[in-house]
């Protein structure tokens, strides 16, 4: 659903490939083919999301066995940590294949069951209007970088100052855990959390455009990916507590 471009943005005037930036040296046909790459990936990633969360939504018993025993609860924390766990070996291992697509495979399952029991305490109408928002903002922060760094943009000054928000992000989050604040604390929690993931897209797309290497597909793949899950959750909880 990322690459429905007209070919006039890959293609200039002459037929010939366009440089996705001005100061773009290497075979544009190239990079083209590495973005296409990374997209599918992640529009696979994206659909075995939705499939395992589905699943777990719909199949109440599921659900109910996660919160409603020590077993389950036990469970749900393993599948809380396994993605995280798993991004180490997949970090390590991102360039070696067939090793890579497991390991991400993996993580992309974990993580779906984590969204899909979030879900399952979510009204449909809260998880379809997050599901709307989420799809129109990726799209439209896709397209604007790509115009962007077409036009001599760069955006990899954002690193650090993202960086620095997602950590005072992770130390709220912990607070809130510790000393719950109420909804309106929960609420600035998702408000915040969806505009440093806007940036994340951002920032991510233009390393995809110009900085990711042809070896690093998976490892792009899964900043995008992750980047696109966190504004989802992000936005749910904005809606959850406006409902």
């Amino acid at each position: 659903m990322f690459m429905k471009r007209d070919d006039d943005v890959e293609r200039g005037g002459g037929g010939g490939p366009r440089p996705l930036y001005p100061t773009m040296l290497e075979n544009p046909q190239l990079r083209w083919s590495f973005i296409r790459k990374v997209y599918s990936i992640i529009s696979i990633q994206l659909l075995l999301t939705i499939a395992v969360a589905s699943v777990v939504v719909a199949v109440h018993p599921i659900a109910r066995f996660f919160v409603g025993s020590t077993t389950g609860l036990v469970l749900y924390i393993v599948l809380l940590i396994a993605p995280f766990i798993t991004l180490c070996p997949l970090y390590y291992y991102h360039q070696k294949h067939p090793l890579n697509y497991l390991l991400l495979c993996i993580f992309t399952v974990t993580l779906a069951f984590g969204i899909g029991l979030t879900c399952a305490f979510t009204s449909g109408k809260v998880i379809l209007e997050s599901v709307i928002l989420t799809t129109v903002v990726v799209l439209s922060l896709t397209l604007y970088t790509f115009w962007a760094a077409r036009r001599g943009h760069d955006f990899s000054f954002l690193g650090p100052f993202l960086f620095g928000a997602l950590l005072v992000l992770v130390v709220f989050a912990f607070i809130q855990i510790l000393f719950p604040l109420g909804k309106l604390s929960v609420m600035i929690f998702g408000c915040l959390a969806s505009i440093i993931f806007c940036g994340y897209i951002v920032y991510d797309t233009d390393n995809l455009i110009k900085r990711f290497s042809y070896d690093e597909y998976i490892w792009a793949s899964v900043s995008l990916y992750l980047d696109i899950i966190n504004l989802f959750l992000s936005l749910l909880t904005v809606f959850r507590v406006s409902n």
